[in-house]
C-alpha cells in the first residue's frame, strides 16, 4: 500500500544512509541507520508512522532539497 507521507526510499549501505524522499517533495537523508532499521521501516504497514516512532529523533539528518 502506497504511503500518504513517504514517496520513496533508498538505504546506501556503505554509508548506512536512509534518503526519505517526501510525498512533499523534500528529501532527507538520515545518518547511521543500521539496515534493519531501514528493512523495518520497508516492511511496515504505515511508513509514516515507522518513520516518526523509529528513526526521527533517534538519527542525525540532513535535509537535501
Amino acid at each position: 500500500m502506497p504511503s500518504s507521507v513517504v514517496y520513496k526510499m533508498h538505504y546506501d549501505q556503505e554509508t548506512a544512509t536512509l534518503r526519505v524522499i517526501f510525498v512533499s517533495g523534500m528529501v532527507y537523508d538520515y545518518k547511521n541507520v543500521p539496515e534493519e532499521v531501514y528493512q523495518a521501516m520497508k516492511t511496515s504497514g504505515s511508513k509514516g508512522t515507522y518513520l516518526n516512532k523509529h528513526i526521527k529523533g533517534h538519527y542525525a539528518y540532513e535535509k537535501v532539497s
